[in-house]
């Protein structure tokens, strides 16, 4: 529940001075206890310790950067730019070091800025408790607490330590955070409540139990921390790739030394090649475009209030395939709200989202004005309020009172301050009674469970008992309104002779509505292929009704209960691996077997959650969704995504950015690796002809390729916006590079470049006299030839970029010009074209030189080359499919 919704947790102002400690007191009740003495106190806090939760450990920053730089893809970086400088190639190596240390100290700052957003643990106990001390109540920090010490609860405080209630008067207490149940629980004198509840109505005296991290609070917190969590999808991709990508630089590698050996090149140079060839083959732009391509994906999420906490949660979200949603505050809007007003005169259908001013009523004249009757009576015996400011309502006290407060006024003809009835003579609510009364203006109003109420009532009728049942079928919780005349009241009747012979004046039925949007975004993650279960601490019939009313669950779903889950993870697996399931009344325990169950039948599970009590799930699944409003430090510490609006619509929202990163990253793999084919090219060549055919183009070559000019296009790639149809399939299940993906790449767009690539080369040297059988000149001739195989490359890479935009389209198809960035990077890589070709200094530093004017028409049809082909592969792939679904 949103902490603005609750009461106020200021101390009461009433205070005098203890002269011995400077610490406001004021004198003992006489018939209360006096609690401990200070000595007593200090004694026991030497034994237990201060009243604090354990603070959540944390990696110091320097170890959490050091992270980002020494996992297996950087790993690889450092021994590759260490190889670079055992070639000689210190340029190089000190490029490669550049990229790792830039991309390392990038993640760790957008993780940061994350962390930043998440408070600490302790902040879930107050500051400040009212305690019995040496025969008088004392302010006391909270901390110093110790077990044994009689605290003083009232109206708006949060519960300092687990405690004994010694004596409870109407006491209710909102144990959401810990239960997941969302509606107050009233407690009497002898049951116990936990740290960090909120007492919302009534007084008590408890005794401490337990404090700090002994208590329930800290239980949960503990199974939190003791939860390790699983590598995320893309980190196992990433890894796979970059293993691959390894072995086959370094078979590579050797094979060119074998190669190098066997044409007669000393073993020194030929090792220092082959190093050369390994360095070239790995992909040193990868690592920042995966890195920024996430980046854009949270920077998108907290457009769609949607805040990343860890980088690799963008695309484990697109990689989901079961959804565990909370009920309370996810699906609806933590809001009661009276929707319907039943009185003899017939029902008012009362409309209007949770607390807000906007409300209609559907009834007629005498009935509306039955409703009120019924409606104001419950007003008078209740606390909780509306306040307005600013043209906002807000709650104070109990949501299910602030909900009649709502309802009296939107049956009013006007929507000003209704004016406030005399009352006396209080009996407030008992769980054993199951009802409340007050005397109001001459009436004796009862209000309180039908069970309860309706026998007491002197003209209850078989009807009534009928609207009851079809309103608790219908999962609304009712609440009996009924009177009597306060003149014929004895004050030596009891409570049970008091509240009798009454007029029923009515059934208030009220629910938590569903948040606007929640059955469109069902549906979507339906057709997105995504399971769905709500898990809720909510009573079974009111978890079923949402579950209806939102389309969740349909006439063959699975209802459960806490206590009715198999501990044999076989049985619960088969109960919990279909769709539509809705398990209630859950423990921390529970939903955390829940989450590795799922895991363990091969789901990508997502759970949400705001409470402590969610804590431990939310750590334990692959994508941890806390929310932003309503949901505690503690949820929000242990997710991975924190939905600002609380809204479940940003999950679907989420899930669609997750797999447009997911495709991305695909697309520029796409890319890089097409790029790697003509890079790889030349040395082959090189060696097929026995050394006797020149490199193309040499390593600073391929390092401008992988670092410069192919950087922009593939960032520009990875923020392609999502494709419409992203939803309207399942979860992609396969690798990042799978077959589909390497042919394309090695028997379409890689070899286009290559044949283009080494026919410009070859074309310089015919176009400066030479001929087959001839030896290859050098020099000039050489350099310009060179230059022709970077241009070509670099021209086809450009239509290569517009080519991954789509494994299906064709470029025009999307608009040539719909990915500005694209666009921009593209025109940039061939700026740089330019200035590498044409800047002396920079041009004899990569042994190139400007290709003639003959070679560049092949130059230039590069692009077109590239194009072409990859439209015919698309155009073949497309009718393969129609003839095979066929």
């Amino acid at each position: 529940m949103d902490d603005s919704t609750r009461p106020s947790e200021a101390l009461p102002e009433r205070r005098v001075v203890d002269g011995r400690n400077g610490r406001s007191a004021e004198p003992v009740a006489e018939d209360g206890p006096h609690g401990l003495t200070s000595a007593d106190a200090d004694r026991r806090r030497a034994e237990a310790g201060p009243n604090q939760l354990p603070t959540p450990r944390r990696q110091p920053a320097w170890r959490r950067l050091l992270a980002e730089m020494s996992h297996f893809f950087a790993l690889m970086l450092w021994c590759a730019g260490g190889l670079a400088f055992v070639a000689g190639m210190p340029a190089l190596g000190v490029a490669i070091f550049v990229v790792i240390v830039v991309n390392g100290v990038f993640a760790f700052v957008q993780e940061e800025r994350a962390e930043h957003a998440a408070a600490r643990l302790r902040d879930l106990l107050p500051s400040g408790v009212r305690v019995r001390r040496d025969g008088m109540v004392v302010d006391l920090p909270a901390s110093e607490l110790v077990p044994d010490d009689v605290v003083l609860l009232s109206a708006g405080d949060r519960v300092p330590a687990d405690v004994h209630l010694m004596q409870a008067q109407g006491v209710r207490v909102d144990e959401s955070m810990l239960t997941g149940e969302s509606v107050p629980v009233p407690m009497t004198t002898g049951e116990d409540a936990n740290a960090g509840t909120f007492v919302v109505d009534g007084d008590a005296e408890a005794l401490v139990v337990r404090i700090g991290g002994a208590t329930r609070l800290a239980e949960i917190a503990g199974l939190t921390a003791g939860v390790r969590r699983r590598r995320s999808p893309l980190a196992r991709e990433i890894g796979r790739v970059v293993r691959t990508v390894a072995i086959v630089a370094v078979i590579a590698g050797i094979g060119f030394f074998g190669m190098a050996l066997l044409t007669g090149t000393p073993a020194e140079d030929g090792f220092l090649f082959a190093i050369g060839v390994t360095v070239a083959l790995v992909p040193e732009g990868l690592l920042p475009t995966v890195t920024l391509s996430l980046a854009i994906g949270a920077q998108r999420m907290a457009a769609r209030d949607g805040l990343v906490r860890h980088l690799e949660a963008v695309e484990t979200l697109g990689s989901t395939t079961y959804i565990c949603t909370d009920k309370t505050g996810t699906l609806t809007l933590n809001q009661m709200s009276v929707v319907q007003v039943w009185t003899p005169a017939g029902a008012v259908c009362i409309s209007g989202d949770g607390y807000e001013p906007q409300g209609e009523v559907d009834a007629a004249s005498q009935a509306r004005d039955a409703a009120r009757m019924a409606v104001d009576a419950a007003r008078r015996c209740s606390q909780g309020r509306i306040v307005e400011r600013d043209g906002t309502w807000d709650p104070v006290g109990d949501p299910m009172e602030a909900a009649i407060d709502t309802a009296y006024r939107r049956l009013g003809d006007h929507f000003g301050e209704p004016v406030e009835a005399t009352t006396s003579g209080h009996r407030p609510f008992d769980p054993e009674r199951r009802r409340e009364s007050v005397v109001s203006d001459g009436w004796l109003v009862v209000k309180g469970a039908p069970e309860s109420v309706l026998p007491r009532c002197a003209d209850q009728a078989d009807e009534v008992h009928a609207v009851t049942d079809n309103l608790a079928a219908q999962g609304l919780r009712v609440l009996a309104v009924a009177r009597r005349a306060a003149d014929a009241l004895d004050p030596s009747m009891s409570d049970d002779e008091v509240e009798r012979d009454l007029t029923l004046l009515g059934l208030l039925a009220m629910q938590d509505p569903p948040r606007p949007g929640v059955s469109e975004s069902i549906a979507q993650c339906r057709e997105a292929g995504i399971r769905l279960a709500m898990l809720t601490g909510d009573h079974p019939r009111t978890a079923l009704a949402i579950a209806q009313q939102i389309g969740l669950i349909g006439p063959g779903g699975t209802v459960l209960s806490g206590d009715d889950l198999p501990d044999d993870d076989a049985a619960l697996r088969q109960l919990l691996d279909r769709d539509g399931v809705v398990l209630s009344r859950v423990t921390p325990e529970q939903k955390l077997s829940v989450a590795r169950t799922l895991q363990g039948a091969g789901h990508v599970v997502a759970m949400t959650g705001d409470g402590v009590n969610d804590a431990p799930a939310l750590r334990q699944a692959d994508i941890g969704v806390a929310m932003g409003l309503s949901g505690t430090d503690v949820a929000r510490e242990a997710a991975d995504l924190v939905l600002l609006d609380d809204h479940f619509s940003t999950i679907v929202d989420a899930v669609e950015q997750g797999r447009a990163t997911y495709a991305n990253i695909r697309r520029f793999l796409t890319y890089h690796l097409t790029d790697n084919v003509a890079e790889l090219t030349p040395f082959v060549v090189w060696a097929a002809s026995g050394g006797h055919i020149p490199l193309a183009i040499g390593v600073l070559q391929i390092l401008c390729l992988d670092i410069v000019t192919d950087l922009l296009p593939a960032l520009a790639l990875g923020g392609e916006a999502a494709n419409p149809k992203t939803l309207h399939r399942p979860p992609e299940r396969r690798h990042i590079i799978d077959p589909v993906l390497l042919r394309r790449v090695f028997g379409v767009l890689g070899p286009t470049e290559a044949v283009t690539e080494m026919t410009a080369f070859l074309l310089v040297f015919v176009a400066a006299g030479w001929r087959p059988g001839d030896e290859f000149p050098g020099g000039h001739v050489l350099a310009a030839a060179s230059g022709a195989a970077f241009a070509t490359v670099i021209v086809g890479q450009a239509a290569n970029a517009f080519a991954c935009r789509s494994a299906t389209k064709w470029p025009g198809a999307l608009g040539w010009t719909t990915n500005r960035l694209l666009v921009i990077a593209v025109a940039t890589s061939a700026a740089l074209m330019v200035v590498f070709l044409s800047v002396p200094g920079l041009a004899g530093l990569l042994g190139q030189a400007i290709p003639p004017l003959i070679v560049w028409p092949v130059i230039l049809a590069a692009a077109p080359a590239v194009l072409l082909a990859d439209g015919l592969h698309k155009t073949w792939r497309a009718h393969r499919r129609d003839r095979l679904s066929k």
